[in-house]
């Protein structure tokens, strides 16, 4: 007995369409970005879309962890790679300098600029939750360093780490609004230069 496949196989590349989703929901948002203009992007029907990715939620979130891993991957590179806190977001500072104003995709980050105006409680949770995380994890690498006496024992890692994380976030939006590369690296530099100094980390 012969077995019939059901439906048609797919006849689109399944990376360059979550790619081209990407690219929308990095430039409009979340909450303005339609299905119709998902298919229009990534050059697919409806059902199509439905059936690859799910709804219009599901889709957005394998985007958000394909841009995790991807575009956004510079700051857990630059932690992992710089030896110490300091050292590991001035790095991430000035690489999303250039990232957030490089040619071939929008400005700015997509986890913070697809959160703007955006009236979906889920969505805004899972965006919300990860720069959260993100915070928790610049603070914990602050409080290593101070207990290491990297940087000055009376160093706030909370206000410290909720600081760079402002920077990074402003730097984002300012992207958005045409600040160049070079107006951001000198944000980076201005940023670092308000880290603690003294016995350590000098």
């Amino acid at each position: 007995m012969v077995t019939r496949q059901r439906g048609r196989p797919r006849s689109f590349d399944r990376p360059t369409a979550l790619e081209q989703a990407t690219m929308a929901f990095w430039e409009h948002g979340y909450e303005t970005t339609s299905v119709s203009d998902l298919t229009r992007a990534m050059g697919i029907s409806a059902p199509s879309l439905y059936a690859a990715f799910g709804d219009k939620k599901t889709l957005f979130e394998e985007v958000v962890e394909a841009y995790v891993l991807s575009y956004g991957a510079y700051g857990g590179r630059a932690f992992a790679e710089e030896p110490t806190a300091r050292d590991a977001v001035g790095r991430m500072l000035g690489e999303a300098a250039h990232l957030f104003t490089e040619p071939g995709h929008p400005p700015g980050c997509l986890v913070i600029s697809a959160a703007v105006n955006c009236s979906t409680p889920e969505v805004e949770a899972i965006l919300r939750d990860r720069r959260n995380a993100n915070l928790a994890f610049f603070e914990a690498r602050i409080r290593r360093d101070v207990e290491a006496g990297e940087l000055p024992a009376g160093t706030d890692p909370r206000a410290l780490a909720r600081f760079s994380g402002a920077v990074l976030q402003g730097m984002s939006q300012q992207a958005r609004d045409g600040a160049t590369a070079e107006e951001l690296a000198a944000v980076a530099e201005a940023a670092m230069r308000a880290w603690p100094t003294g016995e350590a980390g000098g």
